[in-house]
């Protein structure tokens, strides 16, 4: 079996920055105007979900899911797309979490291929704000996928990208969706966040400050021996 780790995929929101709250924010607007208030605890059920995905979670929540056509679904994403895009006008450098340079530096001197894996359509935006573009080999676009997390597509559509075997790849998410797609692609799953809530990932760190490539290489080594 092969143990070289190939890439290291990251998901953008709540790993590499925190947009969760413009997220939410932007949602909240938009809820508000449809007259659908919802609260931090349903927005959790929204994290690493696509915006397509979210909108509808969030008119079923409404119960109403049912009054509008495609074009007007897709007016209504735009619209809150709008909204997020005002929030994180602002965005640079100084908003990337604690340690994650440093890791990505690491991960650059190692030689292996680093990838995004993000649910937003505007994760290029966002990374060229941060600064961070440069480190990337590869950043998919959310619009080329079809299907969100859970499912593995945007991981495995990453991992091809940098041609690398799923199976010698890391994930790193914060959601728990984002943790299942990661799995379902066979790759190693790093989580940063509460460990109950995050407890089927192969690896739980409670927060980026954490994240350090030997240790993590060290767990990926020791999962691949007790598979064997």
């Amino acid at each position: 079996m092969n143990k070289q780790i190939e890439a290291i995929i990251f998901d953008l929101d709540g790993v590499i920055t925190d947009t969760a709250e413009f997220h939410y924010l932007a949602w909240k607007k938009l809820g508000e105007d449809l007259g659908i208030p919802f609260d931090r605890e349903f927005n959790e059920s929204l994290k690493g979900v696509s915006r397509t995905d979210s909108l509808e979670r969030i008119l079923k929540l409404g119960n109403r899911q049912k009054e509008f056509s495609g074009a007007e679904k897709n007016e209504l994403a735009t619209k809150k797309n709008a909204h997020y895009v005002e929030l994180i006008r602002n965005i640079s450098e100084k908003d990337l979490l604690p340690g994650i340079e440093s890791f990505l530096i690491q991960i650059k001197k190692a030689g292996i291929k680093i990838a995004m894996a993000s649910a937003s359509k505007n994760a290029l935006m966002v990374a060229n704000a941060l600064g961070i573009t440069s480190y990337f080999d590869h950043i998919v676009d959310a619009a080329t996928v079809a299907n969100s997390k859970p499912d593995p597509e945007v991981f495995l559509k990453a991992a091809k990208a940098v041609s690398a075997n799923p199976v010698n790849c890391i994930g790193v998410e914060d959601a728990a969706a984002g943790v299942d797609a990661i799995n379902a692609a066979n790759m190693f799953s790093v989580a940063i966040g509460d460990s109950t809530i995050l407890s089927h990932a192969n690896f739980v760190l409670s927060s980026t400050e954490e994240l350090e490539l030997n240790r993590i290489i060290d767990k990926y080594l020791a999962s691949q021996i007790i598979q064997e």
